[in-house]
C-alpha cells in the first residue's frame, strides 16, 4: 500500500516529480474526493483508495494529495462525493469512478460501458482510467514545430485512421488506423506535396457516443483535451500513444509537413441531462458547462447535448493549459477549431464583444507563431466568417466552398461571387485590415460530400447511418451530371473528373490557403454520405486501389500544389494587409472580349490576367462554367511573348496539366475554353 502526503494544489492533474506522483483536481462543491490506485484497467474494485481530507488536502477549490514511489504507467481515477442536485447544477454520483481532466493519457477497458456512467450502480471495472505520464522520458532529438508561413502552406484534412485502416492500404493488421500506420505512408504525403495535415480530433474521445450500433468515427466527442486517443495506438502499452503520437509528429516534421489539430473546446461527450458522468460533469459540472435558466438542463450550442463554459476561469485555465501542453510537449504546429464561435459566448450563451478565451489564446507567448484556424460559426446560428474576432485568427471560409460550387454547377449570378473568392474574399476580409493568407479555401471537407460524391450525387444518401437519411445537410450545391451515383458510362465519368479538376485548380490558385481532403485527389466516394460521423468501414476509408485508377487527378494535384509554391508569389503574404496586396496587385478582369467581364446574373464564364506582388509570373486564368465552348481573347504579352498553357482541364490526362517549365505555348491570340472547364495560362 501506498502512503500519501498533503500535496499541493499546483499543477494540475497527475505530476511526475523524482519521488513520486501530485494529483491536483478541481471540484468546487465537493464533499470530498476519493484518490483511485488501480492495476488493471478493469479491476473490480481499486487496490488502493486514498481519501482526501478537507482539511490538509484541500486548498481553495482544489483537491490534492502526493504519493511517494508511483511510477510512470500507474492507472487513477476520482470519485467525488457531494450533493446530487440539478436544480443547483450539481451532479455528484460516489458511484461513479472519474477521469482526471488534466490527464495526460488514458486506458479503455475491454468490456469499457458507456451506459453504465449514467445507470445507477458502481461502473468501476468498465470505466475508462487515466494514465500517469513522464512527458519527459521522450528523446525528440532535436525536433521543433515548423512556422511555416501561411503562404507557403497547403492543408491535407486527413483522418488518422481511415487514411490506413483499409486492407488494401499494404500495411500489416497491428499498425493499420494508427498514427504508426501514418508514419509508414508519409512517403505518399511527400510525393503529393502537401505541407500541412490537419488530422480530425486525436483528443482521446468515447467511441460508443453515437446511435446503436454504430461508433463514432470522427472523434468529435472529447473525454479528454490532454490524452491522445488511445485507439489509434498500435502501441498496447499504456504510454504508448503518447510516444507513438510524437513518432509521429517528429516524423512529418523531418519531411517538412507540420501537424494541425482540429480541436473540440465546445463540448464533451457527456451529453446532456440525461447523459453519463464520466469527468467534467461529476466533478464540477456548473464550472464546466454553460446551464439553463433552469441549471438542470444544458445549453446546446455545439448541437450535441452541451456547450463547454469557455469563457469561465478554470475552464479557460484548462483549454489554454491544454494547448500550450499539445505546443510544448507534443510538438504540434496548429490547431482549428471546431465550432470555435461558441468560444465567443458567455455562461449566458450570449455572444461576447471581446471572448477573454480567445485573446486569451491569441496573446499566448507559448502559442506565439502557431497556427490559429476557427470554424467561424456554430450550431446555433452564430455565423462569424468574416467577423472573427482576434489578429492571428485565420478562418474556414465556407462562403468560398458555397460560391465555387454554386458556380461550377452553372447557378446564377454567381461571376461577381467567384471574383471575390479568387482574390481572398475581399467582401469579407479587406474591411479588417487582414492579410491575404485570412481566407481556408475549401471546396469540401470532412463534413459533408467528398469532391467525388459533389460532382456524383444530387441528393445524401445516409441511410447507413439509422436516422432515415434525415441527418446531414440538405443543401449540398451538387450536379450529379446525369446519373445519380455510380455509373460504367465514360462520358459521365470524364465530365465528372474534368469537374472536380475545376474545384481542385479553383482551389490552388485562388488567393488564401487551400485546403483539400482526403482522398479527393483519387476520388474516394462516401457513396452520397455526407454525414460518415459514424461510419467506421470503407464508406469512410481511404481506399488505395484507388491510386492507379485515378492517377491522372493524383498527378494534376501534384502539379498545380508545385505550381502554387515554387512558381506563384513568395511575398510575406503572412504579414501585408489583404488591402495592400491587391493594392500592388495587377488585376484585369476580362470576359470572352478583353477587359470586358459580364457581370450579369446570365454570365457563367469569366477570366482575369493576375500578376501579384512579387510574382515570378503574370497568370491569365479562365473559367467557363457554361454548357458551350467559348472562344476567349488572350491579352498581350511585353516583347512579343507568347502565353503558355499549364491547365487546361478539359483535355485527357497527361496534357490536362504540364509541369511549369514544360507549359506547352499558345501560338493564338485567342484560345477555345470548353464547356465545363478551367484553363490557366502562365507568362
Amino acid at each position: 500500500m501506498f502512503t500519501s502526503t498533503p500535496g499541493k494544489s499546483f499543477p494540475l492533474g497527475a505530476h511526475l516529480f523524482n519521488d513520486g506522483v501530485n494529483f491536483s483536481v478541481y471540484s468546487r462543491h465537493a464533499d470530498g474526493i476519493d484518490l483511485l490506485l488501480f492495476d488493471q484497467v478493469d479491476d473490480d474494485q481499486p487496490v488502493q483508495v486514498i481519501s482526501l481530507d478537507p482539511r490538509v488536502n484541500h486548498t481553495y477549490h482544489y483537491w490534492h494529495v502526493f504519493v511517494p514511489n508511483l511510477k510512470p504507467g500507474q492507472l487513477y481515477a476520482y470519485r467525488a462525493h457531494g450533493p446530487f442536485d440539478p436544480g443547483r447544477g450539481l451532479r455528484f454520483d460516489s458511484s461513479k469512478v472519474l477521469l482526471d481532466p488534466y490527464g495526460r493519457a488514458l486506458a479503455i477497458p475491454p468490456g469499457y460501458d458507456r451506459g453504465a456512467a449514467y445507470r445507477p450502480g458502481d461502473n468501476t471495472p468498465v470505466a475508462m482510467k487515466s494514465v500517469v505520464v513522464d512527458p519527459s522520458n521522450y528523446d525528440w532529438e532535436g525536433d521543433q514545430p515548423l512556422h511555416r508561413p501561411f503562404h507557403q502552406t497547403v492543408i491535407y484534412e486527413m483522418h488518422v485512421a481511415g487514411f490506413t485502416r483499409h486492407p488494401n492500404s499494404g500495411l500489416p493488421a497491428q499498425k493499420r488506423g494508427t498514427y504508426a500506420g501514418l508514419i509508414e505512408k508519409i512517403p505518399y504525403l511527400q510525393e503529393l506535396g502537401i505541407t500541412a495535415v490537419e488530422l480530425l480530433p486525436v483528443f482521446a474521445f468515447d467511441l460508443n457516443d453515437a446511435p446503436s450500433g454504430l461508433v463514432n468515427y470522427w472523434g468529435y466527442s472529447p473525454v479528454s483535451f490532454f490524452s491522445p486517443h488511445p485507439g489509434y495506438s498500435a502501441r498496447q502499452d499504456f504510454h504508448g500513444p503518447v510516444d507513438e503520437f510524437r513518432d509521429m509528429v517528429k516524423a512529418l516534421h523531418r519531411v517538412g509537413i507540420e501537424v494541425i489539430l482540429d480541436v473540440v473546446y465546445n463540448h464533451t461527450t457527456e451529453g446532456n441531462q440525461d447523459g453519463p458522468n464520466l469527468c467534467f460533469r461529476g466533478l464540477a459540472n456548473e464550472t464546466y458547462y454553460i446551464l439553463e435558466s433552469d441549471p438542470t438542463y444544458y445549453s446546446n450550442y455545439a448541437g450535441t447535448g452541451n456547450t463547454l463554459n469557455a469563457n469561465e476561469a478554470v475552464v479557460r485555465r484548462l483549454i489554454g493549459d491544454s494547448l500550450r501542453y499539445w505546443v510544448s510537449e507534443m510538438h504540434v504546429d496548429g490547431f482549428r477549431f471546431d465550432l470555435a464561435s461558441i468560444l465567443d459566448r458567455d455562461e449566458n450563451g450570449q455572444p461576447l464583444a471581446n471572448p477573454p478565451i480567445l485573446w486569451d489564446i491569441e496573446t499566448d507567448p507559448i502559442l506565439a507563431g502557431t497556427k490559429l484556424i476557427a470554424e467561424a460559426w456554430d450550431a446555433a446560428g452564430l455565423y462569424q466568417v468574416g467577423s472573427f474576432i482576434g489578429d492571428w485568427w485565420k478562418e474556414w471560409n465556407g462562403r468560398f466552398r458555397d460560391d465555387v460550387r454554386s458556380f461550377f454547377r452553372g447557378d446564377q449570378g454567381m461571376v461577381g461571387n467567384l471574383a471575390d473568392r479568387l482574390l481572398a474574399s475581399p467582401n469579407l476580409y479587406i474591411h479588417e485590415g487582414r492579410e491575404a493568407t485570412q481566407s481556408i479555401n475549401f471546396v469540401t471537407c470532412h463534413d459533408g460530400f467528398t469532391l467525388n460524391d459533389l460532382v456524383s450525387y444530387n441528393s445524401k444518401h445516409n441511410e447507413a447511418n439509422g436516422e432515415a437519411n434525415r441527418d446531414g445537410n440538405d443543401n449540398n450545391l451538387s450536379w450529379n451530371h446525369g446519373v445519380e451515383g455510380l455509373t460504367g458510362d465514360p462520358q459521365v465519368e470524364q465530365l465528372r473528373s474534368q469537374e472536380v479538376k475545376n474545384f481542385l485548380a479553383c482551389t490552388l490558385v485562388a488567393l488564401g490557403t487551400p485546403m483539400v481532403l482526403m482522398g479527393d485527389e483519387v476520388r474516394r466516394t462516401q457513396l452520397g454520405n455526407n454525414n460518415a460521423y459514424c461510419q467506421d468501414n470503407e464508406i469512410s476509408w481511404f481506399d488505395w486501389s484507388l491510386l492507379n485508377e485515378y492517377a491522372d487527378i493524383r498527378r494534376f494535384l501534384q502539379l498545380l500544389i508545385q505550381f502554387r509554391l515554387n512558381y506563384t508569389a513568395t511575398g510575406d503574404e503572412d504579414s501585408e494587409p489583404l488591402s495592400q496586396v491587391l493594392r500592388q496587385a495587377s488585376i484585369t478582369w476580362h470576359g470572352v472580349h478583353l477587359n470586358q467581364p459580364d457581370w450579369s446574373p446570365d454570365s457563367h464564364s469569366l477570366s482575369v490576367t493576375l500578376m501579384l506582388p512579387e510574382d515570378k509570373h503574370p497568370t491569365h486564368l479562365i473559367f467557363n462554367a457554361f454548357w458551350e465552348a467559348l472562344n476567349f481573347e488572350l491579352p498581350s504579352l511585353p516583347d512579343d511573348n507568347r502565353w503558355r498553357r499549364l491547365v487546361d482541364t478539359s483535355l485527357p490526362s497527361p496534357a490536362d496539366i504540364s509541369d511549369f517549365p514544360h507549359a506547352v505555348a499558345v501560338p493564338e491570340s485567342n484560345y477555345l475554353v470548353q464547356p465545363h472547364s478551367v484553363v490557366i495560362l502562365v507568362g
